[in-house]
């Protein structure tokens, strides 16, 4: 079935209102829903792919969502896994963890139960920076003064510079990638896109971090060029979302 659903969709164009139901989710397998430009979404892609895991992804049309994606998820949320058994798990730290105790094999949280709790608050954390990354950008785009919110994002920063410093390791996790590496990806990569990279001059191992994942090949195989990136948000600003930009 995974052959039918990109037989039929072989550009994985979104699935919008009207499309027809792909078909049931192969044995062996497991199905992401996703949207290309989401950055929730590339988190659960991140960790498939760095597991390994068979999959297959269905793109949906954030704006004018199928029907039937809204009776297998009423919040109409990406990322959203589906089990072959029917099985439907979203938000996206629970779809990685779930993909992580799933697939045992290339575990990305630590085996240790506290310090997989310390990834947890660090990811709970980290929810409170989320909202810079959307504030900045849509106060630029109305020609707002955006300093402050920038300076509020560099002392954000420094808070995991520091958490770097402190640990004296490549990664969040010791030295190699883990589960909260992934989670805040998504993030870090649009910086270009929104034209913030700068905020991190002055997070020397910060900013040491974010080159080290840009070479991390499941980082290679889930990101955009930032001309692609940056032609999607255009149409997401002017409330034209072109989910399919660049296809």
């Amino acid at each position: 079935m995974i052959f039918l659903v990109h037989s039929l969709n072989h550009r994985n164009l979104s699935f919008l209102s009207g499309s027809a139901v792909p078909g049931p989710v192969a044995k062996g397998s497991i199905r992401l829903y996703s949207m290309r430009f989401c950055p929730f979404a590339q988190r659960a892609r991140l960790v498939l792919n760095a597991k390994g895991i068979k999959h297959d992804i269905i793109n949906i049309n954030l704006k004018d969502k199928p029907e039937w994606f809204l009776v297998k998820n009423p919040l109409g949320l990406v990322p959203t896994l589906e089990t072959p058994a029917g099985e439907v798990i979203y938000e996206s730290p629970i779809t990685c963890e779930y993909l992580d105790e799933v697939y045992p094999e290339k575990k990305l949280f630590p085996s240790s139960p506290y310090a997989k709790a310390q990834q947890k608050m660090m990811l709970e954390q980290f929810s409170k920076v989320i909202p810079y990354f959307y504030k900045i950008p849509a106060a630029q785009n109305k020609g707002e003064d955006v300093s402050g919110l920038k300076s509020e994002l560099k002392e954000k920063f420094a808070n995991l510079n520091e958490e770097l410093v402190n640990k004296k390791s490549k990664f969040f996790g010791g030295n190699s990638i883990t589960m909260i590496d992934y989670m805040m990806w998504p993030f870090f990569e649009r910086l270009e896109v929104f034209d913030l990279k700068h905020c991190l001059d002055e997070t020397a191992e910060l900013k040491k971090w974010t080159e080290c994942m840009a070479e991390d090949p499941a980082v290679k195989a889930t990101r955009h060029s930032v001309d692609t990136y940056k032609g999607f948000y255009k149409t997401y600003s002017e409330g034209n979302a072109d989910y399919d930009f660049g296809l």
